[in-house]
């Protein structure tokens, strides 16, 4: 049974966040924010890597499947990007791009020919008078086309299971602690 530290739930979408002018429209715009517990790092880098890091094993055969059917489009594929990540660019997290950084939030995400999507992570909260914090991770697509609105609307409802699964999994896990070695 889920305790308030393990419940991932739909949230409007942070007004401070990095993603809310990634783009000039969106099709896609959903933010799913999950409570930490006090002593967990607030380091949105950190809490990034941990989550995409700890994902449960059914989001890599969903990704396998995913793979299989894009890269018949010529779509960038997961196993492309995992490639990209290990052999040329230092500044990814798990398989995405990082766009920005800084104290609170880190926006990760990818360009394709169909679409762009960007994925907050945002550290918030932490003061007087209940010290609670939360961690928002928020997704943003614009789509280019009609293989990109099509894609979308098959993947939207994956997506959503993704991120609070994710979410859930790395809270089961165990956050990683403030001042804690990567």
């Amino acid at each position: 049974m889920p305790n308030e530290f393990t419940l991932a739930t739909a949230v409007a979408l942070p007004a401070h966040s990095g993603v809310n002018n990634a783009f000039a429209s969106v099709n896609l715009a959903d933010a799913f924010a999950i409570r930490l517990p006090s002593g967990a790092s607030a380091d949105p880098d950190v809490l990034a890597r941990f989550i995409f890091a700890h994902q449960p094993a059914w989001i890599g055969h969903l990704l396998r499947v995913r793979d299989m059917i894009v890269g018949g489009l010529g779509l960038k594929t997961a196993t492309q990007l995992a490639k990209i990540a290990s052999e040329t660019e230092p500044s990814r997290v798990g398989i995405f791009k990082v766009y920005s950084t800084n104290e609170t939030e880190i926006v990760v995400g990818e360009d394709d020919k169909h679409l762009n999507f960007r994925i907050s992570i945002l550290c918030a909260g932490g003061s007087a008078p209940d010290n609670r914090r939360e961690l928002t991770m928020t997704t943003v697509v614009h789509c280019h086309n009609l293989l990109g609105r099509t894609y979308l609307r098959v993947i939207a409802p994956f997506h959503r299971a993704v991120v609070k699964a994710s979410l859930r999994s790395a809270a089961r896990v165990g956050w990683p602690e403030a001042g804690a070695p990567q």
